[in-house]
């Protein structure tokens, strides 16, 4: 006769099934009541399949590993408001396909920001994909002459939230703004967009090939249902440097 951890693998419950001993002999220890053992049995199930939901998708997102809202320094940068960045790690925008746009100087911490809400709404359920501008913009140069029909299935275009990180350290070429405008309009009410910038909104016409027409565009689109953090203070790595040579002094 087979094991009861034997059926629970076969119904596809491996966590149970891994536990199943450990919470019998609790369950007989306490004299715990049927549901109350049947409850925990579950809870461990669930709790299984959401780590390995939540594992499987950070790396499918291209995310990188190990910056969250929990690690973040708040108090080394008071010009960021933490109770909107709560208000952003609730989801709402990414439901209402809205848009995040952090302007600031280099090492200011928008990319840790960034990567922690993407890393949260992985938690939440969202689908998230995160790409550093430049890589996103080879994609879409791989990906120029596809049909719309084959495009709208690109990753990219239908992912819940489209992460884009360190845009504007290079001016676009003229081929290059046409295709941010193609993704930007796509995405534009479907999916939501997190961009950091080292760039101010009244320059982007410079960074978008110069064309004035093109930058009010994609502008209108990105504001128009837009959370602006404008991040200004000290450069965490040059902090981590001072604190290097500090202590290399001492």
């Amino acid at each position: 006769m087979p094991k009861h951890s034997d059926r629970l693998l076969a119904l596809g419950c491996p966590y149970a099934a891994e536990h199943l001993d450990h919470l019998l002999t609790e369950a007989v220890g306490e004299a715990m009541a049927p549901h109350v053992f049947l409850d925990r049995l579950l809870e461990v199930e669930h709790s299984g399949r959401e780590g390995r939901r939540v594992k499987t998708s950070l790396k499918m997102s291209g995310l990188p590993i190990g910056q969250t809202l929990e690690n973040f320094d708040f108090a080394f940068q008071p010009a960021i408001e933490r109770s909107r960045i709560d208000t952003l790690a609730t989801g709402a925008w990414i439901r209402n396909a809205e848009t995040v746009l952090m302007q600031g100087p280099p090492g200011v911490g928008k990319t840790h920001l960034s990567v922690a809400l993407g890393t949260r709404a992985v938690e939440m359920g969202f689908s998230v994909l995160y790409y550093r501008f430049d890589e996103l913009m080879t994609a879409l140069k791989v990906d120029a002459g596809l049909p719309p029909a084959q495009l709208k299935r690109r990753r990219y275009m239908n992912m819940a939230l489209l992460i884009v990180d360190e845009l504007g350290f290079e001016p676009m070429t003229r081929e290059e703004a046409s295709l941010f405008f193609r993704l930007v309009t796509y995405r534009y009410g479907r999916g939501a967009i997190l961009i950091t910038t080292n760039k101010s909104i009244r320059e982007w016409t410079e960074l978008l090939a110069g064309d004035e027409v093109l930058a009010t565009a994609i502008l209108d689109r990105l504001l128009h249902r837009a959370h602006v953090l404008n991040i200004k203070g000290r450069s965490y790595r040059l902090r981590d440097l001072e604190e290097a040579l500090q202590r290399a002094h001492a």
